[in-house]
């Protein structure tokens, strides 16, 4: 398989950083690891042995992936664990049920690295990005869902991704930057008010100091983004990885030569792109315009 491939997390499977469950999985990982060790079994021979990938198994490790209760229940007499890893298995499901009950599980892989990350770099195709949405649009966004979501889930959703704005203000704040594509700023997705509400919103965070916004306008004829919208995510201590999104499946990407194909590819998109000034004239002449 491919690094692509072996990055992918299942849907409902990747901790969450909420209500100190990603604490709690990272002792269970913690758990493991130091039977595994005490054991004299490397990650490559407990993947033989288990039939997990070494992936699969350094991310439950390191807390960022949830075990399943067949793992525990397998890898268990494999490390000599004398049965604990048994005893806690109920509660790790718990745990798992806590936190999808939250989040939509198509996202759970993606806020938890975004939440860690110290930067954090998004080309969008086709709405504003999620750190950027207003409430409203947020809610409009779910409520064109189809199927269609329950109203006590859309307000769940919603409230777990106003969680996530509070990146924004958190300090130190993450170097953050923006590549949206203009027709996303022309789609009045929720209605007029709504999307003025939205486009005001851009004008506030284009003020803030730090992050930095850009258009891509439709006249260009050179456009490095047709591939599609992406993220890039710096972790601390470890290497930057990349995020793609359609349809609800998504993936993490941790190898080197994708992950830096993706960047180079974010830097011409920058390059092509409107500046932040550029950028912000074109949204105020957008609200002009209605």
């Amino acid at each position: 398989m491919t690094g692509v491939e072996r990055t992918m997390f299942d849907d409902g499977e990747t901790a969450e950083n909420s209500d100190g469950v990603s604490e709690f999985y990272g002792a269970v990982g913690k758990l493991i690891k130091h039977f595994r060790e005490r054991a004299g079994i490397t990650q490559r021979e407990l993947a033989r042995l288990t039939g997990y990938s070494e992936d699969q198994i350094g991310a439950m490790e390191r807390g960022v992936r949830t075990p399943r209760i067949e793992y525990l229940t397998k890898v268990d007499p494999i490390i000599n664990a004398g049965g604990a890893l048994i005893v806690i298995a109920e509660d790790v499901m718990k745990a798992k049920i806590r936190v999808s009950e939250r989040h939509p599980a198509f996202s759970k892989a993606f806020t938890s690295e975004e939440n860690r990350a110290i930067e954090i770099h998004h080309y969008g195709t086709m709405v504003i990005p999620g750190l950027l949405q207003t409430e409203a649009y947020i809610r409009a966004l779910y409520e064109m869902r189809r199927p269609i979501l329950s109203s006590e889930q859309i307000d769940e959703w919603l409230a777990a991704r106003m969680d996530r704005k509070g990146i924004l203000t958190r300090w130190p704040t993450p170097v953050l930057s923006w590549v949206v594509c203009e027709s996303v700023l022309r789609r009045p997705l929720g209605g007029w008010d709504v999307h003025k509400e939205q486009l005001e919103h851009l004008l506030e965070i284009g003020q803030m100091r730090g992050p930095e916004l850009q258009v891509m306008p439709l006249d260009r004829m050179s456009h490095a983004g047709m591939g599609g919208s992406f993220t890039l995510l710096t972790p601390p201590n470890r290497p930057q990885i990349g995020y793609v999104a359609a349809q609800h499946v998504n993936r993490l990407i941790t190898d080197p030569v994708e992950v830096r194909n993706m960047a180079a590819r974010y830097s011409s998109i920058r390059a092509q792109a409107l500046g932040l000034r550029e950028s912000l004239a074109l949204i105020e002449a957008i609200l002009g315009e209605r």
